[in-house]
């Protein structure tokens, strides 16, 4: 048997580790680190450097691993990703097999929170599922890009006694505004905060969190949606590559 930890290791700050989530990379023989086009090897770099920073003991060694492109072309979203996702299985059974000796321990470093808008959980299910390696794991939590936006505007998740929905740049019009006061937009390439309407919307734009790049914008949602896409692009441009998160609120008041 194979012990695998999923470890959240924050959005993108070193010091987002967490004792728990440093205990469990020490318990770790192997530290396998995704690398593969300019943004994962950006993100492959913090990686490198929270076990430079973390890892103390001395007989633990690292594995880096080209993470398969996900293909869209002629494909619905969900057959997309399904297919995707054995790719990745795959990918990581062959790691397990050929990196991870029976009774040792292998980590996967997640970005944010492994329970949060993160399949790692249910890929290695399916390399379990698949019967060709036996594996158990264990999930240690970490700071997720929300959590980090909420913290870099000072402002709570939720309103008193009321919900929040936590969705993607498709569905926001299923919801925000008129089913949600609060929705916080995980995964939205198209920006579909620019279609939202609503006067008393309010946004709070978040990219790069915890990064030296990081960039937070906010404001009623008409007044600063031309500034939040126009500081998008730009930082894409000159990055190659963004990762944003925002919270859409109904009546947010931000006169001072």
């Amino acid at each position: 048997m194979r012990h695998i930890l999923i470890i959240g290791i924050g959005a993108g700050n070193p010091e987002h580790v967490t004792i728990q989530a440093i205990n469990a990379l020490n318990k770790a023989d192997v530290l396998f680190i995704p690398t593969k086009g300019a943004k994962n090897t950006e993100l492959a770099e913090v990686r490198r450097e929270i076990c430079g920073r973390y890892v103390t003991r001395s007989d633990s060694r690292t594995v880096e691993f080209a993470v398969p492109v996900r293909q869209t072309e002629g494909r619905s979203y969900s057959g997309s990703v399904d297919d995707w996702h054995g790719s990745i299985a795959a990918t990581y059974e062959e790691l397990l097999l050929g990196e991870l000796a029976e009774g040792q321990t292998g980590a996967f470093l997640v970005w944010g929170d492994p329970m949060l808008y993160d399949s790692t959980i249910r890929i290695v299910e399916r390399v379990r599922a698949r019967g060709h390696v036996a594996i158990d794991f264990d999930v240690v939590p970490g700071i997720s890009s929300l959590q980090a936006l909420c913290a870099s505007h000072r402002i709570p998740l939720n309103l008193v006694g009321k919900p929040v929905e936590i969705t993607t740049g498709r569905r926001l019009a299923e919801s925000f505004p008129d089913k949600s006061e609060t929705a916080v937009v995980m995964l939205d390439g198209e920006q579909a905060f620019h279609k939202i309407e609503d006067p008393d919307a309010a946004i709070y734009w978040g990219a790069y969190l915890g990064t030296p790049d990081e960039i937070v914008i906010s404001g009623p949602l008409a007044d600063v949606k031309e500034e939040i896409l126009k500081a998008r692009a730009e930082a894409r441009e000159r990055i190659g590559w963004i990762m944003d998160i925002y919270l859409l609120r109904k009546g947010a008041d931000f006169d001072e």
